[in-house]
């Protein structure tokens, strides 16, 4: 695997979980991934598809799979990323120990989830439906066009906007929340676009 020089510079910048991404990215370069760098964390890929992103929290280290779901995971060690994650999980490390005790089930269950990329199965998304909040459903009825501005987004940039929305625990907040980004839905950006 060719090193990515915006990895490089990321580790190199690193504060937090230094030495663990050093050591899984050593073990990632055993494996036949090509190494990016993606929503500003080393991300490694497969014929262009995305098969797993490092990404370091506050209590651990985490290799996110994007299609986990699909992963055997004979040893039981692959953890939902919550409760609006759809198809991803990941494996935890708090040192280094961790990475070199797994480096061996890290570089299997990479080589598994190459092997689905390229049979082209797709991850069954969790029957996870967000609903609409009721204050959406009052401004789009006042509103034609944000809600067919709405329903030309993507379906993961409309289930983001609905996440954010119906988060807010007052009514009023929700509808604030969805008066400022009106104008982003009706310019087709979702709410992670950059402007």
């Amino acid at each position: 695997m060719k090193k990515n020089s915006d990895v490089d510079q990321f580790l190199e910048n690193s504060k937090n979980w230094r030495s663990e991404m050093v050591k899984l990215r050593s073990v990632l370069q055993q494996t036949r991934l090509d190494e990016e760098f993606k929503w500003r964390l080393p991300c490694y890929a497969s014929g262009g598809a995305n098969i797993a992103i490092i990404q370091p929290f506050k209590d651990f280290l985490a290799l996110m799979f994007f299609k986990g779901t699909l992963l055997k995971d004979p040893k039981k060690i692959l953890v939902d990323n919550g409760p609006n994650s759809r198809s991803a999980r990941r494996l935890e490390f708090r040192s280094v120990q961790d990475v070199v005790r797994m480096g061996p089930t890290v570089k299997a269950y990479v080589r598994e989830a190459i092997r689905l990329e390229a049979s082209g199965l797709k991850a069954e998304p969790a029957n996870k439906v967000q609903p609409m909040p009721a204050e959406l459903i009052q401004v789009f009825s006042k509103k034609p066009k944000l809600k067919k501005a709405f329903q030309a987004l993507t379906p993961g940039r409309q289930r983001a906007y609905l996440l954010h929305f119906a988060s807010a625990k007052q009514s009023a907040t929700r509808l604030a929340r969805i008066e400022k980004c009106a104008p982003r839905i009706l310019d087709g950006k979702g709410l992670a676009d950059r402007n």
